[in-house]
């Protein structure tokens, strides 16, 4: 019989466009309309100066984004996250705060049109909007985006920007595997950019460009970009992108979108509301995402929120090429929306995915089962997949669930139980906090899978197989469970 192939760790796909794997695990989730994604100033080490805000606010206000004649409803204001939109009055549900013409983003289109723009071409988006971001960076005052740039955080507290005694403290997590292969993927990405444009273009340049520099650039893109699809179409949408999150507002329509300015207008603008009530002097707020798990927000803005739901386990498992029946079960499982590696993501205190079960017998299928991927039963395999299928599968898919549990849980160098003591404490630095809240809730989530595969191994003996089932349909099975044989007259 073939055994599971379990591999606990999140496989980050070098060649995937920006705003990496979701996390699937996340190809790193990118924002979409209807799905908010964007930045947070939570994350801000060092809050700009009071003079740079203002500068800010001024250079909104002469290029549109802020209507000269009549009162902001909101201004970039000192919060406790670092900085924030503010009320200037009461505002209602759904009220438009912030509106911001397309020739105030930053885009592709923007790079596109600047001095480096005929060195975009055939870049991924996100790139070149890293290069143009580092170019005008680099030209201080004489940029006109300059006054900008200046609020923008130096680092954020995302994972990508810890040193290594940092992320020894989240050593072991899945986390951790993804925040390296990021890092590895940018550093790709800069040594390809640098070879192809910033070496042979260096009068294009005004300072060295170095691979710290590409990581800030991408840093920023992750957290603060607006996308109208899956790494398409991002922008940098200055003022729309100062506005923090609250796991508070439990809204999860989209709260911003691109119109037309007008009808005889081509010009695009990106309108920002707020979702709840806001009392004039409060922070508007929004939710940035009410399906991402902890170790998401700690990647791509460098919090984490204190709810179980948002504590999580990536499972992933394959179809080994090895395996004598791999055809047969990878045809299987592509019917069935899978593939030969499936991602399967477990929440705490949330039941298995319902995908999960049929696609580990599936693995798992073999011996005297293996009957089940006979071409006749191509139909129908993945509802007899969805109910047990002999006790010999269901052990083995307990026995291996199991041991990955108990190893994946050996690689933490810390107890749930030391993790919740620390977490009581006042004085942990933030990025201790995030590390500790991420290794508690990934171990609490594999005590929850080896809880549930434990008590499913119990009930091997009373679970009923696909031959008692078959059985019952053909009708040799009688009201005890006896097997009915039937003489020749």
């Amino acid at each position: 019989m073939a055994v599971p192939r379990l591999l606990l760790h999140l496989v980050y796909p070098t060649s995937s466009s920006l705003l990496l794997a979701n996390c699937k695990p996340s190809p790193l989730p990118v924002l979409n309309i209807g799905c908010r994604r964007i930045s947070t100033a939570a994350a801000q080490r060092a809050p700009p100066s009071e003079a740079a805000v203002d500068d800010f606010w001024r250079w909104l206000c002469e290029r549109g984004a802020v209507a000269a004649s009549s009162a902001a409803t909101v201004k970039p204001g000192f919060v406790p996250e670092g900085l924030g939109l503010v009320a200037q009055r009461d505002l209602p549900r759904n009220e438009v705060v912030v509106e911001v013409p397309k020739r105030l983003w930053i885009d592709s289109d923007t790079a596109v049109a600047s001095e480096i723009g005929r060195l975009c071409a055939g870049l991924k988006p996100w790139v070149s909007i890293a290069l143009f971001l580092l170019r005008e960076r680099a030209l201080g005052t004489a940029s006109p985006w300059h006054p900008y740039l200046d609020i923008l955080p130096p680092t954020t507290n995302s994972t990508i920007f810890w040193s290594e005694e940092e992320l020894s403290e989240i050593e072991g997590t899945q986390l951790l595997n993804t925040t390296m292969g990021a890092k590895e993927y940018v550093e790709s990405e800069f040594v390809k950019a640098e070879a192809e444009v910033i070496l042979p273009n260096k009068h294009l340049f005004p300072s060295a460009i170095t691979s710290l520099d590409f990581l800030w650039a991408f840093g920023i893109l992750r957290s603060r970009a607006f996308s109208r699809g899956r790494g398409e179409n991002l922008a940098l949408v200055p003022l729309a992108d100062l506005i923090n999150h609250s796991s508070s507002i439990t809204q999860v329509d989209s709260c911003w979108e691109i119109k037309g300015k007008g009808i005889f207008s081509r010009e695009l603008i990106f309108s920002l509301r707020t979702p709840v009530y806001v009392k004039s002097g409060e922070q508007v707020h929004i939710h940035y995402d009410i399906a991402k798990s902890n170790a998401d927000l700690a990647l791509d803005y460098g919090f984490v929120e204190q709810r179980p739901d948002r504590d999580a386990y990536t499972f992933t498992l394959e179809i080994s090429e090895s395996d004598p029946f791999y055809g047969d079960k990878l045809d299987i499982a592509e019917s069935n929306g899978l593939d030969e590696t499936a991602y399967f993501d477990i929440a705490l205190g949330c039941p298995l995915p319902p995908l999960m079960l049929p696609y580990l017998r599936l693995v798992a299928l073999g011996g005297t089962d293996a009957f089940l991927l006979e071409s006749v039963f191509r139909n129908t395999i993945w509802g007899h997949l969805e109910l047990p299928v002999s006790r010999a599968n269901e052990e083995a898919i307990c026995r291996v669930v199991r041991q990955a549990c108990k190893s994946a849980l050996s690689a933490y160098h810390t107890t749930v139980e030391e993790d919740e003591k620390l977490m009581e404490g006042d004085n942990l630095d933030e990025r201790l906090r995030i590390a500790v809240c991420i290794r508690a809730g990934e171990k609490k989530v594999l005590q929850q899978i080896d809880d549930a595969f434990r008590e499913r191994e119990s009930e091997l003996d009373v679970l009923e197989y696909y031959q008692e089932r078959r059985l019952k349909d053909l009708g040799l099975v009688g009201e005890q469970g006896e097997i009915i044989f039937w003489e020749s007259k």
